[in-house]
């Protein structure tokens, strides 16, 4: 296994994965190069963990944008898939509305209007079917409580029970869904 060595005036032996997925161990000063050796022999296990985990990162952060012609491929697909779920749950829900529309929102994941309008980020058709499927349940839910108060949530949880994993799962890892945009 490939490692520099920073020697320092510390105490113990550290090892530190780098940005660009690199084995770097902190030694003391005058620490001999056996002991370094069976240290990280000893770590390896974890060390690999590690180090599969940050190049899996690097492979993430160096994802190329989605083409044009990709980006409208999975607008159209949003489009299909969020017009079937609305027209599912509206009318488990018994609401209507006026109209759906995909869009590329910077900070939201849907919204409805007033008048009924909905809106949905086209990037939820990059998230599991479940967790797009609560976002419709949220707008839907928004027919009858335009708000975000107990009632309303009692509205979601009656047409989707489990709706707190969804809502979780978003807050968790919706970030990844905006990686290539």
């Amino acid at each position: 296994m490939n490692y520099d060595i920073l020697y320092s005036a510390r105490k113990t032996l550290c090892i530190q994965i780098t940005e660009k997925a690199e084995l770097l161990v902190r030694a003391p000063i005058g620490c001999p190069k056996k002991i370094i050796e069976e240290f990280v022999a000893a770590k390896e296990p974890w060390i690999q963990k590690k180090i599969a985990g940050r190049r899996g990162e690097l492979k993430k952060e160096a994802a190329p944008p989605y083409s044009p012609e990709e980006k409208q491929r999975l607008i159209e697909q949003a489009g299909k898939k969020i017009g079937e779920k609305v027209r599912v749950y509206s009318k488990i829900m018994g609401v209507t509305c006026t109209r759906i529309t995909i869009r590329e929102q910077k900070t939201r994941w849907g919204s409805c209007s007033a008048k009924g309008s909905l809106n949905f980020n086209w990037r939820l058709i990059l998230a599991p079917e479940k967790v797009l499927e609560y976002v419709v349940v949220h707008e839907l839910a928004h027919r009858k409580e335009m708000n975000h108060s107990p009632g309303f949530y009692r509205v979601v949880e009656d047409a989707m029970p489990d709706y707190r994993i969804y809502q979780r799962w978003l807050k968790e890892h919706g970030r990844e869904l905006w990686e290539r945009a």
